[in-house]
């Protein structure tokens, strides 16, 4: 998460929108979010392309989306909602969960997806910790999905404009093992606060908006390579 949305969640409610074509699934996902401390439910779709016109309207700071929808499903959603919404962080709700379409969601650029029987508690940890900037993934499988998605990646020159420092390379080579700001801080004999600092500097610079897809997007910039993330 960059500074300024960072502030904005630490002063006001964070803005959530919900995308599901069933009515009973969005009840479930509206009964669990509202009147939750620091969320405000701003919106709902019951298909894709409402979703992607929703988010545009209100520009929330994340969107649940369900993987099957019609007119756009979820990963085509996904895509769009973070063209042109960016600072969105997305998570995906779906019945069954996949490795395979797993990868797919964080190309398209989500942080994640949860299960659709997750509890209440599970659920409100896992928004707000994309919320935070963090993985709401196991690491061991963020790990492999990130390894096969770097030998996938062509070779590339890193891109002027995403150079991270020295420091800001470390701390994103850690992140991407799934180390949390306290693993990192103790690591790196610093402490948790420099980290935090550090990977909102990296998010900013790779323009995203959580830690997955910041590894992504840097694997995809030519930043990672599968023997930086041993």
């Amino acid at each position: 998460m960059n500074s300024d949305l960072f502030h904005r969640f630490k002063a006001k409610p964070a803005r959530l929108v919900i995308a599901d074509d069933h009515e009973l699934a969005r009840a479930g996902l509206r009964a669990m979010l509202s009147h939750q401390r620091g969320l405000e439910l701003v919106g709902e779709a019951s298909n894709g392309r409402e979703a992607l016109l929703l988010c545009r309207r209100v520009q929330p700071d994340l969107a649940l989306l369900d993987v099957r929808m019609p007119e756009m499903d979820g990963l085509a959603t996904c895509r769009a909602i973070k063209e042109e919404c960016p600072s969105t962080s997305i998570i995906l709700v779906t019945m069954h969960a996949n490795p395979e379409y797993l990868l797919e969601a964080l190309k398209a650029g989500a942080a994640g997806y949860v299960l659709k029987d997750l509890s209440q508690r599970d659920l409100l940890k896992a928004v707000h910790g994309v919320l935070r900037g963090e993985s709401i993934l196991n690491p061991e499988v963020v790990a492999r999905l990130l390894q096969r998605l770097a030998s996938e990646t062509p070779t590339q020159e890193e891109a002027p404009g995403g150079r991270l420092s020295p420091r800001e390379r470390e701390v994103l080579q850690l992140l991407t093992k799934g180390e949390t700001n306290r693993e990192i801080a103790r690591q790196l004999t610093v402490s948790v606060s420099t980290v935090k600092i550090h990977v909102e500097h990296i998010l900013a610079k790779l323009g995203v908006s959580d830690r997955t897809q910041a590894a992504v997007r840097a694997i995809e910039m030519g930043l990672l390579r599968p023997t930086s993330m041993e």
